[in-house]
C-alpha cells in the first residue's frame, strides 16, 4: 500500500513542489499581415539620445461621453536605421464641457530633430484647445491653435541654439512637423467635431455598421495603392487660415485621427487594411491590441504609424 506521503511526493513530481499545474495559455501575439508583408527583423536601438521616444506608446480612457484609444509605433525603416519615431499623440477631457481634447503629429523626415517637435505640438495644441474651449463655446479657432504650436517650435529651437533667435528656416530643419489637432464637444443633436490640419496627416469618420470611411481632408490615396506623393508643407508655417472641418458625429460613427503612416495604406478604407481595422473597431479595443493591430506588415509600407479613435459613449463598451 502505498503511504499519503509517498502520493504527496510523487504529486510534487510531477507538478512540481507546492505549484499547481500550470493552466492552459494563449499563444503569445504574431504580427498581424496584410496582403505581401515586409521584412521580418529585430529593431535596432535608436541612438542613445532618444531614450525619450519608445518604439511604441498606447492609451486609453473613457469619459460619460467618450471612449478613447490612441497608439503610436515606430515604422520598420526607423526600426532599420535606428532613428527614433518621429509620431506623436495626446488627449485629454476638458472636464467642464465633458468634451475631448486631442493632436496627432508626424515629425518631419528631413527635419533633424522632428520627433521633439512633434511631441511639443501636440503639448502646446492640447494646452491652447484647453484653454481656448474653457473661454469660448463656438468654433475652434484654428489658427490660434497653429500660431501657438508654431511658436512653440520656435521657442524650442531658440532652446537648442543656446538662446540664439532662430530664423525660420532654423525651426523646420529641426523641428518642422504636421498636425491634426481638435476637439469633440457633446451637443443635443450628436457630438461636434471640430478639426483642422497641417500638413498630409489627417482625420476620418469611420461608419461602424458598414465599416466604410469618409475622408475629412483630401486624399492623396486609392484603395490599396503602393505609391504616395510625399509632398507636405508643415509647422512652423501656419496657413491663413489652416484646413479646418466640423462635422457631426452620429452614435454609429467613431472619429479616426492619424499619420500619414497609417492613412496611406488605408487609402480610400476599400482594401484588406480598410477593412482590417474596421473590424477591430467595431467596438474600443483594449490599447495594447490597437497598439499590436496598427503594427501589421506590409510590403512597401514602413513609416512610423500613428492613430486615434474616438466612439461616442452609444457605441462605446470598453473591454
Amino acid at each position: 500500500m502505498t503511504s499519503p506521503a509517498g502520493e504527496g511526493s510523487a504529486t510534487a513530481h510531477r507538478t512540481g513542489r507546492g505549484q499547481a499545474p500550470a493552466a492552459s495559455e494563449p499563444p503569445p501575439w504574431q504580427r498581424i499581415t496584410v496582403g505581401e508583408p515586409g521584412p521580418e527583423f529585430e529593431a535596432r536601438p535608436p541612438g542613445q539620445y532618444a531614450f525619450e521616444f519608445p518604439d511604441t506608446e498606447c492609451d486609453g480612457w473613457s469619459t460619460p461621453l467618450f471612449t478613447l484609444r490612441f497608439a503610436t509605433v515606430r515604422g520598420a525603416k526607423h526600426r532599420y536605421y535606428r532613428q527614433p519615431r518621429q509620431d506623436a499623440a495626446r488627449a485629454a477631457a476638458h472636464e467642464a464641457t465633458g468634451g475631448v481634447v486631442f493632436a496627432v503629429a508626424d515629425g518631419v523626415s528631413s527635419a533633424s530633430h522632428s520627433e521633439f517637435g512633434a511631441v511639443e505640438a501636440c503639448r502646446a495644441s492640447l494646452e491652447r484647445i484647453l484653454h481656448l474651449v474653457s473661454a469660448h463655446e463656438g468654433r475652434l479657432d484654428s489658427g490660434d491653435v497653429a500660431r501657438h504650436a508654431a511658436e512653440r517650435l520656435r521657442e524650442l529651437t531658440k532652446w537648442r541654439l543656446s538662446g540664439r533667435e532662430p530664423e525660420a528656416g532654423e525651426v523646420a530643419a529641426l523641428h518642422a512637423t504636421t498636425l491634426v489637432a481638435g476637439v469633440v464637444r457633446p451637443d443635443p443633436g450628436g457630438p461636434v467635431v471640430d478639426v483642422f490640419r497641417i500638413g498630409d496627416s489627417c482625420a476620418w469618420i469611420l461608419d461602424l455598421t458598414d465599416g466604410r470611411y469618409r475622408e475629412l481632408f483630401g486624399s492623396k490615396t486609392g484603395s490599396d495603392a503602393l505609391l504616395v506623393s510625399n509632398e507636405v508643407t508643415p509647422l512652423p508655417h501656419v496657413p491663413d487660415p489652416p484646413e479646418h472641418r466640423r462635422v457631426r458625429l452620429a452614435a454609429h460613427q467613431a472619429l479616426l485621427v492619424g499619420t500619414d503612416g497609417f492613412g496611406d495604406p488605408l487609402g480610400d478604407g476599400d482594401g484588406q487594411v480598410g477593412a482590417l481595422v474596421a473590424r477591430h473597431l467595431a467596438v474600443p479595443p483594449a490599447p495594447a491590441w490597437l497598439a499590436h493591430l496598427l503594427d501589421f506588415s506590409r510590403e512597401t509600407f514602413d513609416d512610423d504609424r500613428t492613430l486615434l479613435v474616438l466612439w461616442p459613449h452609444a457605441t462605446a463598451a470598453p473591454r
